[in-house]
């Protein structure tokens, strides 16, 4: 496994931890959250303008389709955050609220949200962690 990899699955993992913590621990300010930004299209321009190179980022330096799931998995993780950080720039204004509130029910799928992101955050460290220590 690259370097690369181990380094951004980390980096991905831990991050997927931290947030799903918060996640569990502040329900009502997440949902508050996602609810002001998709009815606020200056947040939304802004978090696109933050997400969109990270996302950008992530794939000029991580695109990579072999190697196992967790290089795959980084790959389609980077691939995700660029696809976000441009919906976050081109969503239509009246369009936001019915996507972010309606289409994905982040409200009402809450628990599955944080539950996937703390999994995924599991995965990502522990297998880096294993992978790191060997070396």
């Amino acid at each position: 496994m690259s370097s690369r990899t181990t380094f951004l699955s980390r980096l991905i993992g831990l991050y997927c931890l931290l947030i799903s913590l918060a996640m569990f621990a502040h329900k009502q300010t997440m949902v508050a959250a996602v609810t002001a930004l998709a009815h606020d299209p200056l947040q939304l321009y802004m978090v696109g303008v933050i997400v969109t190179p990270i996302g950008l980022a992530m794939v000029l330096g991580h695109n990579v389709w072999s190697g196992g799931a967790r290089p795959v998995l980084v790959t389609l993780i980077g691939w995700g955050t660029l696809i976000k950080g441009l919906i976050y720039l081109f969503i239509p204004q009246t369009a936001a609220p019915a996507f972010f509130l309606g289409g994905l029910q982040y409200a009402s799928l809450f628990y599955l949200y944080a539950t996937v992101t703390l999994l995924l955050g599991l995965y990502l460290s522990i297998g880096a962690g294993r992978e790191h220590g060997a070396s």
